[in-house]
């Protein structure tokens, strides 16, 4: 464990938000659910890491980019939806490192940019658009090929920065928690696998006893669920520990019924979620992800299934400029 939490911890990584993100209880939010029982209900501000607009994909691109310069890469290839955060932060990371950044984005460019999509031309990227999901890996390989015979040294950074080395840098933010607020539960959107996964592994070598949930956005449970333990898998190996020493006995939980009509379209109780949490916190969600997880929350509070015992930690993982889509 010692040997496991020591490499997790010295492990590569490229500062771009010099500052942990705050933690606020949610008491106008407990109130305004009024319920018969009372767990404490926190909120890690993830949304307001202070880089290129917070979220979870700017830690795990502090360990991607390390290693993506230590190969001496002098391109980041990535891909996503038109309004994808971890383009956004990929197309920053660029910018401040002085690499030129390749977005592989299916959807159709929109007349007047918006969002995320704005912020990518803001930082510099290149954008090629392709029709639908199926055609992004080969793009990014076709695009890769391409930077190679003009003589460049290109660096493809999977969907979501989801690789072992993305949720090893999401981990080490649970030493921010450490000490700290000690949940009992730490509920979060789940997506592309990479954020619970560090959760999970960042819990257990730090020693925050926390059951992790995580709501997914748009995958199945199952799908889900086997993406999060692959990559569990790979971390094990690249922090030389077993898979029991940084996941531990407990099953990966992810709850699917959130997902409604499926990536990027709200439901009556994600819009809900966002509404009252902006109105109660004066906190802002994010309609793809963060309003489905915290749907998923008020939908497990209203159901019973917390103790007043439990200290719940919302980790909010930003996406806020997709609200201005």
């Amino acid at each position: 464990m010692a040997t496991a939490l020591a490499t997790l911890m010295s492990s590569p990584a490229i500062l771009l938000a010099t500052h942990p993100s705050p933690i606020e209880e949610l008491t106008r939010l407990s109130a305004a659910l009024g319920l018969t029982y009372a767990p404490r209900l926190f909120i890690k501000r993830d949304d307001l890491l202070s880089f290129a607009c917070g979220g979870n994909k700017v830690r795990k691109m502090q360990a991607v980019a390390a290693e993506a310069v230590a190969s001496g890469a002098d391109t980041l290839i990535t891909c996503g939806g038109v309004q994808s955060n971890h383009a956004r932060v990929t197309a920053a990371t660029g910018a401040v490192l002085g690499l030129k950044v390749v977005l592989v984005v299916n959807g159709t460019a929109q007349a007047t940019a918006t969002g995320n999509a704005r912020l990518d031309t803001l930082f510099g990227a290149d954008v090629r658009y392709v029709a639908n999901r199926d055609e992004r890996d080969a793009t990014m390989q076709s695009v890769a090929a391409d930077l190679r015979a003009a003589g460049r040294r290109p660096f493809i950074v999977p969907l979501g920065a989801s690789t072992a080395t993305g949720a090893i840098g999401f981990a080490k933010g649970v030493a921010e928690i450490a000490g700290g607020v000690k949940p009992t539960v730490i509920l979060h959107s789940s997506s592309s696998g990479g954020t619970q996964a560090g959760l999970i592994a960042g819990c257990a070598l730090l020693g925050v006893r926390s059951r992790v949930i995580g709501i997914s956005a748009d995958e199945t449970s199952s799908s889900l669920t086997k993406t999060v333990g692959t990559l569990l898998d790979e971390m094990a190996t690249r922090l030389g520990a077993k898979r029991q020493t940084i996941a531990g006995d407990d099953p990966i939980e992810v709850d699917d019924a959130q997902i409604g009509g499926g990536y990027g379209v709200p439901t009556a109780a994600s819009t809900e979620a966002l509404t009252l949490l902006a109105r109660t916190e004066g906190i802002l969600l994010d309609p793809v992800y963060t309003a489905k997880a915290m749907a998923g929350l008020i939908a497990r509070l209203r159901a019973g299934a917390f103790a007043s015992s439990d200290t719940i930690l919302f980790w909010h993982t930003g996406g806020q400029p997709g609200y201005f889509a």
